[in-house]
């Protein structure tokens, strides 16, 4: 029945042309864990016998993506499906990179060196599940266990340390406790690792379903020294697992995260350039903490809404609701909706106009006055009519000054 997946079904072509040349290939990892957990799946995976020269003479559209690692990009149907060749991994000096790679026929020892056992389920083209780590049962007991030796996986890959306590929030699982000691015993691993990869298991880490479970066990098992701005708040991060609610999206965990380590939205872009966050995402969580400084004091007001917009201030309704407090969706929505002006291109003025009647020349006095033109109009003191500011400027200030 698995294999009536759609995403199973459109790449069964690309298994049989791989076996039609005379070798082994099986779908493996996320894809066949997911569908067996009946979740939906974003894209699979193909492991396989052939060596990365021999895939691409048997498909006539490829993109080498990793091909000193094996792995080749397979273009097929408007679809792309990454192929990567059985392979063993020699010693990690740097703890995230292998010195060597030794491409394999043995589909066995191709999983032998994955991550954990849930992971290292493979399923060929008719369906049949190769389970040689008891991945199934694992998956049946909930548990996260290491394949093998849970330190030799973990001085492979250190990040690895991670993403175990991901997927114990992410599918709400509990961890094997060998493999938790080992995590325990070699956290200090995690300082080989880039911030950037931490960051991506961080943030999945809060958003999962089971994200108490997953920060009780990033806590215990001491990974949050090696993240930035984390190592002197295990009180906060413990008050901040306690939370019972569901958090949405990265807005509202990095907005009630920074709540609970207690900063201020002045702390908001010293602390997630260290997370190696974008500009973006730093510009709206620093938006949705001066909305909540706001929020915790009073309810939203026209000038804080214009200032944020309409989602950061949901997402800081969300951020009240896990905080306990009351909270009105559609009375910010409406609010927001009533606003005479979205943004500084709805004024019916621009700063040419403001020139022409004051007669002066470009400078601060420009910006300052917009502002003030905005909050006169957000206030209900002054129509956004072009007329009726220009008559106010005109009796507010005087020209050529």
């Amino acid at each position: 029945m698995i294999l009536f997946d759609h995403q199973f079904k459109q790449a069964l072509p690309i298994i049989d042309k791989i076996e039609e040349a005379g070798f082994k290939a099986y779908f493996v990892g996320g894809s066949v864990r997911d569908t067996l957990l009946n979740k939906p799946i974003n894209d699979v995976d193909i492991a396989t016998s052939a060596k990365p020269n021999e895939i691409k003479g048997i498909f006539p559209k490829t993109i080498d993506v990793g091909i000193e690692h094996g792995t080749v990009m397979v273009l097929w149907k408007d679809a792309s499906y990454e192929i990567t060749t059985f392979r063993t991994e020699s010693t990690y000096q740097d703890f995230r990179r292998p010195d060597t790679v030794e491409f394999v026929r043995s589909l066995k020892e191709d999983l032998k060196r994955r991550d954990f056992t849930i992971n290292a389920l493979a399923m060929n083209r008719d369906g049949e599940i190769i389970d040689y780590f008891n991945g199934q049962k694992d998956l049946e007991n909930k548990l996260i266990k290491a394949v093998g030796i849970p330190e030799e996986r973990f001085f492979e890959d250190a990040l690895r340390m991670m993403r175990g306590v991901r997927f114990v929030s992410q599918l709400n699982f509990n961890m094997d406790s060998e493999t938790e000691a080992a995590i325990q015993k070699n956290h200090p691993l995690l300082k080989k690792i880039a911030i950037e990869r931490i960051q991506v298991e961080f943030v999945k880490l809060l958003l999962g379903s089971g994200r108490k479970q997953g920060l009780g066990l990033f806590i215990r098992t001491n990974l949050f020294y090696y993240c930035p701005g984390l190592k002197g708040s295990k009180k906060e991060l413990e008050a901040f697992a306690k939370l019972e609610c569901v958090i949405e999206n990265r807005i509202v965990a990095w907005t009630l995260l920074i709540h609970h380590l207690k900063k201020t939205s002045d702390d908001v872009e010293p602390f997630l350039r260290a997370w190696k966050c974008s500009k973006k995402e730093i510009n709206q969580v620093k938006l949705a903490m001066i909305a909540l400084e706001h929020r915790l004091k009073d309810d939203f007001n026209r000038q804080v809404l214009y200032q944020v917009g309409l989602q950061i201030a949901l997402d800081v309704e969300t951020v009240m609701d896990c905080l306990g407090y009351p909270i009105n969706f559609e009375s910010v929505q409406m609010m927001y909706q009533e606003l005479p002006i979205y943004s500084k291109h709805d004024l019916e003025v621009d700063g040419d106009d403001l020139q022409v009647v004051l007669n002066r020349k470009p400078g601060k006095w420009l910006g300052n006055l917009i502002t003030e033109i905005e909050t006169t109009i957000l206030s209900g003191e002054l129509a956004n009519e072009k007329s009726v500011i220009v008559e106010w400027i005109s009796n507010h200030y005087t020209k050529d000054a």
